[in-house]
């Protein structure tokens, strides 16, 4: 199986010495090289980073990596763990290319362990943070193009937790099949944004559930955990994350 899984960044930064990994300047266009391969060549969406964030990335590997058999994508600072190497130091804890083998020979989708709010829902956890339209024209084109997500677009709006970070290993026709919905729906809530600020690479976190929970009966998916490669003030993340909730 020829397995690609592209590390977005946009840094110089150390990478995942596995021959599976491919480092990739996301929002490459127009900005100076750093050393890696860039998501502006062949087709690609490079020049909208700003608003897709890591999900230029994606597009350039859903278009361009013809030839894999199963592709994924990771972040330069967040990488899935191994579990056959828990107590070793965080660069020989990520995932390898057999281990991902191995993984796709049982299922079709490879996600991240889930991330709780406890006292958010995903709903008014981005409503506090972003624009609440760009929410509601997400919400009414999925209920327009899709009413067989119904139960999947009201379970994401009122879980607690849920898949982050636009991160995932799928095999390349599930891959194809994500893509082909989740990129045209991206495109309709741009045209009606009065501002780009990120908000489709934090909006499509949120429908990547939907889509995956609608499919849970056709696809076979596995969480792993994941790992941050720096260190973390928690403390003000969490006085960001009350600021926001309070403030809004």
């Amino acid at each position: 199986m020829k397995i690609k899984i592209i590390v977005a960044t946009h840094k110089p930064y150390r990478m995942p010495e596995d021959p599976v990994y491919l480092p990739l300047h996301v929002g490459k266009e127009g900005k100076k090289d750093i050393g890696f391969e860039g998501d502006n060549t062949g087709n690609n969406i490079s020049v909208k980073n700003f608003n897709y964030c890591e999900l230029t990335g994606l597009y350039w590997a859903w278009k361009n990596l013809t030839n894999a058999d199963a592709i994924g994508l990771v972040h330069y600072r967040r990488h899935f763990v191994s579990r056959e190497n828990k107590h070793g130091k965080k660069w020989e804890k990520i995932l390898t290319g057999k281990e991902i083998e191995e993984l796709m020979s049982k299922y079709d989708i490879i996600v991240p362990r889930k991330r709780n709010y406890f006292i958010e829902t995903n709903e008014s956890q981005y409503i506090h943070a972003h624009p609440k339209e760009d929410w509601e024209k997400m919400l009414s084109l999925i209920k327009e193009q899709n009413p067989e997500y119904s139960t999947s677009l009201d379970n994401m709006r009122k879980s607690i937790s849920g898949h982050k970070f636009n991160m995932c290993i799928m095999k390349r026709e599930v891959l194809d099949e994500y893509c082909s919905w989740l990129f045209p729906l991206l495109e309709k809530i741009e045209e009606s944004q009065q501002t780009k600020n990120r908000i489709l690479g934090h909006i499509s976190e949120r429908m990547f559930d939907v889509w995956l929970y609608a499919n849970e009966k056709k696809y076979k998916f596995k969480e792993i955990p994941i790992m941050f490669m720096e260190r973390q003030n928690w403390l003000v993340k969490g006085a960001k994350f009350l600021w926001r909730k309070l403030v809004n």
